[in-house]
């Protein structure tokens, strides 16, 4: 008996490793992703060399004979945007910090807003401005290499409106003008939720998460008051996450930072999913998290960026991963991944030797 079943976990598919693994369940390996992460430019050029010497084939290939969640989305046929600038009229530059660069806000179109008449006259995005029609055949395409566990994404709302308003400004409106935060907000659910609904109606139940947002941890603790997260942020999530969940898809949510303190609400707001992990924010910890929320919540990423990829060596990105496996992993409940962008600089061995152990563990 033990051998069939062992048989048959050898030849799950990336969907069904996904969904073993969502359901709490051990599957044959830990399902590896790159959830919100990536690998910077110059790291994955060091990394490309380093796999062609060792593998014998280039990153993308590499890649893509493991990695489990792949993304898919609509076209964008809208207003033309100029460079830099995304749907919200965000306009983004290039950069650098040395070997590697980001692309930082340059221009925030509601900096200047006064009043909701202000923020009314914005050109807000809608859905006409997206081809959802394109998207069985993308699943069609992508599943035809093999079949993924499928994802859509973006919706951050509070990150969305402080894209526009300013990081600063957000906070201040809160206490001095709440009835504009809520109007903001509100416009950037309602945006996100015709947009997840025309999506998942077409996709019709083949693609399994939707990937949510909102960074409310820095390194030392949260953003903000639980009180005030409550206020401002908490119900818009639950309003999207009932449209998502109505589809039989499971939420994905991605916050950075020491976040314990506000999981147990990001439970009630409706995540299946917390993505990100950064265990080297204050309080984060990996045994803690899944005592106290693994029979009701799953984990994505936790191999850090910050200090271990970047700066370790490769005997101690194992002693990690496995660590991390045997912790979150216990009775399934995780997906491995990176806690963020791999950045340039990371050696290349320890990159590879993050997948391997995991393929290996």
């Amino acid at each position: 008996m033990n051998n069939v079943i062992t048989e048959k976990k050898e030849q799950l598919t990336s969907r069904e490793r996904v969904r073993l693994a969502l359901e709490h369940k051990e599957t044959d390996r830990v399902p590896i992703a790159m959830v919100c992460s990536g690998i910077n430019p110059p790291a994955l050029q060091a990394f490309d060399d380093y796999v062609k010497l060792h593998k014998g084939i280039n990153a993308d290939r590499y890649l893509d004979s493991f990695i489990d969640i792949m993304g898919v989305g609509p076209d964008y046929v809208g207003p033309s945007l100029h460079q830099g600038e995304d749907i919200w009229g965000v306009i983004r530059k290039s950069a650098s910090y040395g070997a590697g660069s980001y692309d930082e806000i340059s221009y925030y179109p509601l900096a200047k807003a006064d009043n909701i008449d202000d923020i009314m006259k914005h050109k807000w995005p809608t859905t006409d401005w997206f081809d959802y029609s394109v998207i069985p055949e993308k699943i069609a395409k992508i599943q035809a290499k093999k079949e993924y566990c499928l994802m859509f994404s973006n919706g951050n709302i509070f990150e969305t409106s402080w894209y526009m308003r300013g990081f600063e400004r957000i906070f201040m409106d809160m206490v001095y003008n709440p009835e504009m935060v809520h109007f903001i907000f509100s416009k950037v659910t309602d945006f996100y939720i015709a947009h997840f609904t025309k999506m998942l109606s077409v996709a019709k139940g083949k693609v399994d998460l939707v990937f949510t947002a909102d960074d409310v941890g820095g390194q030392n603790g949260l953003l903000m008051s639980i009180k005030m997260w409550e206020q401002f942020i908490k119900p818009y999530h639950i309003k999207m996450n009932r449209v998502i969940h109505n589809f039989g898809s499971k939420v994905i949510y991605h916050s950075d930072g020491a976040v314990m303190d506000a999981v147990e609400g990001l439970l009630e707001m409706g995540i299946d999913v917390l993505q990100a992990l950064q265990f080297d924010a204050k309080g984060m910890d990996p045994s803690i998290l899944k005592e106290r929320f693994g029979d009701r919540l799953c984990f994505e990423g936790g191999v850090s960026v910050q200090s271990t990829l970047p700066f370790k060596k490769p005997e101690d990105v194992r002693d990690e991963v496995i660590k991390l496996i045997s912790i979150l992993g216990k009775n399934g409940g995780y997906i491995l991944g990176p806690s963020h962008a791999i950045q340039a600089g990371t050696p290349p061995e320890n990159i590879l030797t993050m997948f391997e152990t995991a393929l290996n563990s």
